[in-house]
């Protein structure tokens, strides 16, 4: 689940394709002639991306894709690209389900996704359509998706990742293994934690060794107790800001999400990810068609175009969040990231669990027990 804070924007060929298009009016009034070189300029072709194969408008995560791949979909299939970013879940449902602004792919996490099909905003997809989807995405992210989507009818993973603990080797000379380490009064003040309801809660019931979607009221409040318990020894709860702190040796330990815990090892060598014993959340992120998507057809290549391994590989090398698309897996060059146990665990070898739906009520009652936990 990508954790990035962005703005919305649309993408530099549209940009300029509506630039061209206002400097076309002003010069000549709305003649095909102007409508055309304006189009001509945006694709660096001589032919009009919205002539030959329309549009496709997309919502996904902010910095969760390679810029140059929109331009080289723009350029094969000549379509045009309408790119837009949300920086939460739950920022983007709201939006969807209004159903003012008409998407034709979106990219939610898993029980995000759930939610989606349970309140009919999603289509189910033609996987006849997305052949590279079948051929190239591996077995266990299709069968980690059957949590969220059973039968996998309505989304296509994309990036995938797990959620862990980051610790410092100079600052921390216990042995990583356990969530408990949270709990250690040594690491006062030298602690982070997401400031996010689930992987908060995650953290405190797997330590209990309850499931993090639990709707036990007395396993909620048990995992609450243990949270106001830590909260005197954490730093700061924290999202984007765990990545920075940890690489600027500004804490010992921090929960992190895989991916970011690749880019910082990059910057830190001193730094290092363990998956708990007690287990944890594998997330991932897929593909979806909203039910009033405009422009299906092409919403069905772009999401092909993903899947074929030299882009996704191009993604995975921009982003550093895990694919599931195994046929890239076998592109990558670097040894070290193609077997790394970070990017690329054994999930057998862990208790994993993926986000679900928890319903209105689930919902609100994880909320209020969050509430309870900031406001001590």
């Amino acid at each position: 689940m990508k954790k990035h804070l962005v703005s919305t924007l649309f993408s530099k060929s549209a940009g300029l394709i509506l630039s061209a298009a206002l400097l076309a009016g002003l010069l000549g009034g709305c003649g095909s002639d102007g409508a055309s070189a304006g189009a001509e300029g945006a694709n660096g072709s001589g032919a009009s991306a919205d002539a030959d194969g329309g549009e496709v408008i997309v919502y996904n995560w902010g910095e969760y894709i390679d810029p140059d791949v929109l331009d080289m979909f723009e350029e094969e299939t000549g379509i045009t690209v309408i790119y837009d970013e949300f920086e939460t879940n739950e920022i983007m449902y709201p939006r969807v389900e209004a159903g003012a602004s008409k998407y034709d792919v979106i990219c939610p996490s898993d029980y995000m996704i759930q939610k989606m099909i349970d309140n009919d905003l999603l289509q189910e997809l033609n996987f006849d359509h997305i052949p590279n989807a079948k051929a190239n995405i591996g077995q266990q992210y299709w069968e980690q998706s059957e949590q969220f989507d059973p039968g996998n009818k309505y989304s296509v993973p994309y990036c995938w990742g797990t959620v862990g603990i980051l610790y410092n080797k100079t600052m921390v000379d216990d042995v990583v293994d356990s969530w408990s380490i949270l709990w250690d009064e040594k690491y006062a003040d030298n602690i982070l934690m997401q400031d996010s309801v689930r992987d908060a809660f995650m953290v405190a019931l797997r330590l209990n060794g309850s499931s993090m979607n639990t709707l036990d009221p007395d396993e909620l409040a048990a995992a609450r107790d243990l949270l106001i318990e830590q909260k005197p020894l954490v730093q700061a709860y924290v999202i984007d800001q765990v990545r920075d702190k940890m690489i600027g040796n500004e804490a010992a330990l921090g929960v992190i999400y895989s991916g970011e815990a690749i880019y910082t090892q990059r910057e830190n060598p001193d730094l290092e990810y363990v998956i708990p014993k007690e287990g944890t959340n594998v997330w991932i992120d897929s593909w979806v068609v909203p039910k009033n998507a405009p422009n299906l057809e092409n919403a069905e290549k772009f999401i092909d175009y993903m899947c074929r391994p030299d882009i996704a590989l191009l993604n995975f090398e921009y982003i550093t969040y895990s694919t599931p698309n195994e046929a890239a897996r076998e592109l990558i060059e670097d040894e070290d990231i193609k077997n790394s146990p970070i990017a690329f665990p054994d999930l057998s070898q862990y208790s994993l669990e993926t986000f679900t739906y928890l319903g209105d009520e689930g919902d609100e009652l994880y909320n209020e027990m969050w509430k309870e936990v900031k406001s001590e």
